[in-house]
């Protein structure tokens, strides 16, 4: 017999980037919970609202199967005595496990029950799991309430867990378990009991919670988009997704009120209007049919009712405070231009022991134009310009107060200034990609000089760390800088835009700078441990993509040295991994290495030869020519030596007791040897 399962437990104000977590690991642990008791369900859904948490599990098994099982008994020497009779210890063994003597059975020298094991009821397991389970939730910040000592992100007001239509004996701190909730805060309706599980969902509705939070999100989506079309107007939800995810999370009832602001305001640069809007005070910034910023916007309500005065007034006046401040720093920032903010970098630290941020600009021009020689750039003004500017809109007091808008600012000042758009435009994007995943530098102005921040900026911190400092390196939990997101910055910008950079190369000139700068001497492991932490995040990057052991196989070729390169051979080593004359090609290799190890090739005396085998393996590595830098052109050509190579192996002993004759074959499988290597390391692969 099945039954669905409800349980909801309604907590004050949860953090909103708290919730999707939850509802990840509240699907999981009931998912484990089940499995482990094996009890069947058709499916389990988790919902969630800013005030309660939601599992809604159909067609739970409302018992565990019962289970026949072969219980092992005492040995028979001892389950029996000298005429045949069961002893005390098997008398005890079949009273224990409650079955007749009647029923024991021999096998294997012992005596045996079938044993009926009874399944436990859903509602004992539940019982029983249920307080763990959600107090085993994790998330930051989590606290102790009252003088409990379990710790949960909010303080639990009611529980809800019904199993079919009945309620589960359970409690969860000292909430225990009925099957009343509460609706939405200002709904008429708010007290709901409910009936049974399936009606759940429904039954809040009326009570003005929607607890779907997909249903959530697309009702969001329609009414912004409602609310706006009204006013010819529309929202860019593509570009606020992280304001969408917040709205969804922070809502029951999410009702769209259309605020304006004084037009005024529009003459702030956009991305300043909007990131006041959307990320510090929750709305949804309104665009004309132009793609010109309008002066209305969209505040989502939590709210039942139709008087939105006193919402609209309260967020109207909220906005017109912030966009004032706004205009006042945009108006005395424009009063100089950037490159004349460039000394103030004087007065702002980049890293204790590591000088300003004027430093660290100057360093950033320097790295530039190494770069620039790398890629054999001749005109480099404009990306040098790029450099110098870049860091200038930290002295401005619009990104003192907005810091999220670093490089946005500096675009816009630039272009202000009459700063040529391509420079303009690389002060913006050589921060990019704010994230792992997200967009990289479009053009080479802000591809160079983010690789050239970033270098700086690891580079600074490992030099800064070194000895009994370690430990302020990159770790699981602690990334100092945001180095590891740099790093992975650096690796993308060089491999996604076919950048023929020699990073190692620019990593000894950056930690050449700064040791001469700050006369701080180089560890002699400091290269190394930069070398593992740049292959570390490769690794991680592209751990979807390749097998690690491909990876591993081309380490001896300094990846850092040819990024572009090395993902050139990873993509036809993984194009050939599975070919069948490659595998013949790998395993000869791999013979070859396991004989001669660390050995190195000498010169081979023909002369010595005493096999067809050894003349034929011999001439076909002579015949073999070394196409170009064509990795694949290459493994193709090895398919020539698959043969004499396996016929060596056959029918020539390596190892012959005459020491020239084996010395001989040895250098041979040298010069074989040599072939194989310059594919990739065969022994890793």
């Amino acid at each position: 017999m099945k039954k669905d399962f409800l349980l909801e437990i309604q907590v004050q104000e949860l953090p909103y980037k708290f919730i999707p977590s939850a509802v990840s690991q509240l699907k999981s642990s009931f998912e484990k919970l089940f499995r482990e008791n094996a009890l069947g369900y058709e499916d389990i859904k988790v919902y969630a609202t800013p005030r309660r948490l939601a599992v809604l599990v159909d067609s739970l098994m409302i018992n565990q199967e019962n289970i026949e099982k072969d219980v092992r008994g005492p040995i028979l020497n001892i389950a029996k005595d000298e005429n045949g009779n069961y002893t005390p210890a098997a008398l005890g063994f079949a009273k224990k496990n409650g079955v007749d003597v009647s029923a024991l059975y021999e096998k294997d020298n012992y005596i045996w029950a079938k044993v009926e094991i009874k399944g436990n009821s859903a509602s004992d397991i539940l019982k029983n799991n249920v307080q763990n389970l959600i107090l085993k939730l994790q998330g930051s910040h989590f606290m102790r309430w009252k003088d409990f000592d379990e710790k949960f992100s909010r303080p639990i007001e009611n529980v809800v867990a019904l199993l079919g239509n009945e309620i589960v004996d359970l409690s969860i701190m000292d909430k225990k378990a009925t099957n009343k909730t509460q609706g939405h805060r200002f709904s008429s309706n708010r007290e709901v009991a409910i009936d049974e599980p399936k009606n759940y969902v429904e039954l809040m509705k009326q009570a003005n919670v929607i607890v779907n939070q997909e249903e959530r999100r697309k009702l969001i989506i329609e009414n912004a988009s409602k609310c706006a079309a009204e006013a010819n107007l529309s929202v860019n939800f593509e570009d606020i997704p992280e304001l969408l995810e917040e709205v969804t999370y922070i809502t029951e009832w999410p009702v769209a009120v259309m605020c304006e602001f004084d037009e005024k305001y529009l003459q702030i640069p956009a991305i300043v209007t909007t990131t006041v809007m959307s990320t510090h005070q929750r709305y949804f910034p309104l665009w004309t049919k132009e793609g010109k910023l309008s002066n209305k916007f969209i505040t989502m309500a939590n709210y039942v009712g139709s008087e939105f005065s006193n919402i609209k007034a309260g967020n109207q006046r909220v906005i017109a405070a912030r966009l004032e401040d706004g205009i006042f720093f945009y108006n005395e920032d424009t009063k100089t231009k950037l490159i004349d903010k460039f000394d103030k970098l004087k007065g702002m630290t980049f890293q204790k022991g590591l000088g300003t941020l004027f430093d660290k600009a100057e360093r950033m021009v320097n790295l530039s134009n190494k770069i620039c020689d790398e890629l054999n750039i001749k005109e480099k003004e404009d990306i040098l310009r790029c450099a110098k500017l870049a860091k200038c809109d930290l002295s401005t007091s619009l990104v003192f107060e907005f810091t999220e808008l670093q490089g946005f600012i500096g675009e816009n000042y630039a272009i202000c200034d009459g700063e040529k758009q391509n420079v303009a435009k690389g002060i913006c994007e050589h921060y990019f990609p704010l994230a792992a995943n997200s967009i990289l530098p479009s053009a080479i102005e802000g591809q160079i000089v983010s690789v050239a921040d970033k270098i700086d900026t690891i580079c600074a911190l490992f030099i800064s760390t070194q000895g009994d400092k370690k430990k302020k390196r990159p770790t699981g939990s602690n990334d100092p800088l945001g180095a590891r997101r740099a790093a992975i910055g650096i690796l993308r910008t060089i491999i996604e835009k076919d950048l023929k950079i020699n990073l190692d190369k620019i990593m000894d000139y950056s930690l050449k700078m700064l040791s001469d700068e700050f006369s701080i001497p180089l560890e002699d492991t400091i290269k190394d441990e930069l070398k593992e932490f740049f292959m570390q995040r490769l690794v991680v990057m592209y751990e979807d993509v390749y097998d690690q052991k491909i990876f591993a196989s081309l380490e001896k070729t300094n990846p850092l040295a040819d990024l572009v390169g090395f993902i050139l051979k990873a993509d036809i080593l993984k194009k050939y991994q599975n070919d069948e004359d490659f595998i013949k090609i790998k395993e000869n290799a791999n013979r070859v290495l396991r004989i001669l190890k660390d050995s190195p090739a000498g010169q081979v005396d023909s002369s010595l030869f005493n096999s067809d085998e050894e003349r034929n393996l011999y001439d076909a590595i002579k015949a073999h020519k070394t196409p170009s830098d064509n990795l694949e052109e290459y493994i193709k050509s090895l398919k020539s030596l698959i043969q004499p190579t396996s016929e060596f192996f056959e029918k020539v002993l390596v190892m012959d007791k005459d020491e020239k004759i084996k010395n001989n074959r040895l250098n041979l499988l040298g010069c074989l040897k040599e072939k194989y290597s310059t594919v990739c390391d065969f022994e890793k692969l």
